[in-house]
């Protein structure tokens, strides 16, 4: 199981969000490795002397690429789902079975994994 972070959950991190920091806190305490796709980091990153509590924090997550086969997954995504969000797409499709999802936004990313047929568990940051 990994415990996968969405751009309202790196938003907390950088926040110091009490609730966020708990809910990682406790992915980590049962050994969930900590992963994200690379476009939800350039969703959130704007400049990292004012983000150190994120800058410190990312070495500790598994930072996942998009290529082309990737983009070309996320927009077929998109289109079976009807949903818009290209960086919800791509953080979707670094999901696998039995994974825990922090996210901001439960409704479009539950979307997308029913769209890829994904059991996990989508929690709310």
């Amino acid at each position: 199981m990994n415990l996968v972070l969405d751009a309202g959950a790196l938003i907390g991190i950088d926040r110091d969000d009490r609730r966020v920091a708990g809910l990682i806190e406790l992915g980590r305490r049962a050994g969930a490795p900590l992963v994200t796709a690379a476009p939800v980091v350039a969703q959130v990153w704007r400049n990292g002397g004012r983000q150190a509590r994120l800058a410190r924090r990312l070495p500790m997550i598994d930072v996942r690429g998009a290529g082309l086969r990737e983009a070309r997954a996320a927009g077929e995504l998109l289109a079976a789902t009807g949903t818009s969000d290209v960086v919800d797409a791509l953080l979707a499709l670094v999901v696998v079975p039995g994974d825990h999802v922090l996210t901001s936004d439960p409704a479009d990313i539950r979307t997308l994994l029913d769209g890829r047929e994904i059991p996990a568990i989508v929690v709310t940051a």
